[in-house]
């Protein structure tokens, strides 16, 4: 079961990454890439990655149990693939209120498509102290497991850094990225969790 927690990390690293690259090619595409648009953004995701942080030792501590910790790596992955599809239409509508210059509409709807990203890179953000709590069988050795879940993870945002904008985005386009991040995420969570 150690594996599975190994890969478990491993795929929510990737996905976090991932996700955050791809979102800010996502709003790029109507907000511009400045470096205020890549603040927002890596900002962002770091605060909702603390809170996953937080949130994923606590539930960890109050349900110490495999299923539900692949169960959340589930419902990041479905929260992954409704992006695209929740972004469309407020990305329209943030194009619109550009065009006519209507600031107030621009600013909601970019603060609310960053919104989007929250949950699923929270629920992310769990998996590696959920990991270490699930895996720790030895005080004397937890320094180490620690560790070892912590480069899996790092390992896993490493590829996924890279994955969407050398592969995924010039292959299939941005939308797809998301869906197929989520896709990923879910076959291997549901095959954990079987």
């Amino acid at each position: 079961m150690q594996l599975f927690l190994y890969l478990g990390v491993f795929f929510a690293g990737m996905t976090s990454l991932a996700v955050e690259l791809s979102a800010s090619r996502l709003l790029g595409n109507y907000f511009g890439s400045s470096n205020l648009v890549w603040a927002c953004v890596i900002g962002l995701i770091l605060i909702y990655l603390t809170i996953g942080y937080h949130l994923g030792g606590k539930w960890a501590d109050k349900y110490p149990h495999f299923e539900r910790f692949f169960g959340i790596l589930c419902w990041a992955a479905l929260l992954v693939g409704v992006i695209p599809l929740a972004a469309r239409p407020i990305l329209r509508f943030a194009s619109q209120a550009f065009d006519a210059l209507q600031l107030g509409p621009l600013a909601g709807a970019f603060v609310t498509v960053l919104l989007l990203f929250s949950a699923p890179v929270i629920l992310l953000g769990t998996a590696s102290p959920f990991a270490i709590r699930l895996g720790m069988k030895n005080k004397r050795t937890s320094g180490s497991f620690s560790g070892q879940v912590y480069a899996i993870s790092t390992i896993g945002s490493f590829i996924g850094t890279f994955l969407p904008i050398l592969w995924l985005i010039p292959a299939i386009g941005t939308y797809r990225t998301f869906v197929a991040l989520s896709i990923c995420l879910l076959v291997f969570s549901l095959v954990a969790l079987w």
